[in-house]
């Protein structure tokens, strides 16, 4: 790894966390990379020149070039050439730890396959923030990020987590949490706890914690401002939470009745009697 206090980095890519909110939550080595960096990259020039000036850290000529969605497969050859050629190449998102839910994998991945080092200069997180103050266990977790826009893809995408045995973190863009809590509801239940964390490290920084069902009466047709993580809960080992026709319908795929009423049982903790009855209609039912 390289050192950070030398005024010359070791050529490659080193990726930049950035304060999500607070200039102040920048580290020290972050500030070291950006003062020694031959290039930066960033999602958002002029957000990194602006934190860059906060911090006293001068460009001094070196290149500050925009990577993001829009122009990344045109500055990816040029910032993998800067690499070749033995440069140190800073990429910085717009907030956050990059490469979260933003365009610097694609970069990232390709600067390993050509051989290339890639290191990490952690800080801040939007994801870890929401998990410290949502009050939900943080043992195991899955970061999902956005989901579908469309209201049969984003129910077909939750699906996906409804039964992951991790606590649920979700970005979220303000116009869309109101119907995205009402499809939390009806993929994984009314019952989970949940937060919607709203601009975290912000000066009005709010933090919301309720049932799903709960939240989703408290969101109901609003537009609230700022960047949203929204933290679910796992699902509950006792079966409160738990459709058992679609858990059984899922194990039926697989299985004989007789092992999908054990399983299904077995994981729910509902009487295992009740499980096999409602597995017998359902295997009746055309």
């Amino acid at each position: 790894m390289p050192d950070p206090s030398n005024r010359r980095l070791a050529a490659g890519l080193h990726v930049v966390a950035t304060p999500i909110g607070s200039a102040r939550d920048i580290t020290l080595r972050a500030l070291d990379v950006l003062r020694s960096a031959d290039v930066i990259a960033a999602e958002d020039t002029r957000t990194t020149r602006r934190l860059m000036e906060i911090h006293s850290v001068p460009l001094q000529g070196r290149p500050l070039v925009p990577y993001h969605d829009h122009n990344g497969a045109q500055q990816r050859p040029k910032l993998m050439q800067m690499i070749e050629e033995g440069k140190s190449v800073a990429y910085v998102s717009d907030a956050g730890t990059p490469l979260v839910a933003d365009p610097g994998f694609v970069l990232a991945r390709e600067v390993i396959a050509a051989g290339h080092e890639v290191w990490a200069v952690p800080g801040a997180s939007a994801v870890l923030a929401a998990l410290v103050v949502a009050g939900l266990p943080t043992d195991r977790f899955l970061f999902a990020g956005f989901a579908p826009n469309a209201e049969g893809a984003r129910v077909k995408f939750l699906s996906e987590f409804r039964d992951v045995p991790a606590t649920l973190v979700f970005f979220e863009a303000p116009r869309r949490v109101s119907r995205s809590l009402r499809s939390f509801v009806s993929v994984f239940g009314g019952e989970r706890r949940a937060a919607v964390c709203r601009e975290l490290t912000k000066k009005f920084e709010e933090v919301v914690r309720g049932t799903l069902a709960e939240l989703a009466d408290i969101y109901e047709g609003a537009t609230p401002k700022g960047e949203i993580v929204i933290i679910i809960d796992r699902p509950s080992q006792n079966g409160k939470d738990v459709d058992l026709a679609y858990a059984l319908a899922e194990a039926l795929k697989t299985m004989s009745v007789k092992d999908a009423a054990r399983h299904v049982a077995d994981a729910t903790g509902l009487p295992r009697r009740d499980v096999y009855q409602a597995a017998l209609k359902m295997e009746k039912t055309p």
